[in-house]
């Protein structure tokens, strides 16, 4: 087991059971956003419902925050440690499919009626990504 995750999950107040730890566990070492369909991918030996309800859970305790990209299927990411509320620009390549996080741009700050909470904002951007605009 890896001691990393089963701390990671204990600061959010998770339980370490080891599905959950194979899900953060493969969600850290993606790096990137991740669909239910990816970690099913990926995680041969959990499945579907198992890994859904371990995302719903890391949604809950604040450890993911999950988003539509115009993919047709919800990502989920970490939202980081530290400050990182997970409140940032992504990007959906329009080519490849893939989506950016865009970390080092913010979610412009929108004002809304008293009485009005704001709990999550989905910023997608779509378009080619840079990568994609080299091939052409």
């Amino acid at each position: 087991m890896d001691k990393s995750c089963i701390e990671l999950l204990e600061s959010y107040g998770i339980k370490p059971t080891a599905n959950r730890i194979l899900v953060l566990d493969a969600m850290l070492r993606a790096g990137c956003s991740l669909s239910l369909s990816d970690l099913e991918a990926g995680l041969e030996t959990v499945d579907k419902s198992s890994i859904f309800r371990t995302l719903n859970l890391f949604r809950q305790q604040q450890l993911v925050h999950s988003f539509e990209d115009g993919s047709g299927s919800e990502k989920y990411e970490i939202i980081g440690l530290g400050a990182d509320t997970g409140m940032h620009t992504h990007f959906y390549c329009e080519v490849c499919h893939e989506t950016y996080c865009l970390k080092m741009i913010n979610v412009p700050s929108v004002s809304l009626p008293d009485g009005f909470e704001i709990r999550s904002v989905n910023y997608t951007i779509k378009g080619v990504c840079d990568r994609c605009s080299h091939k052409k």
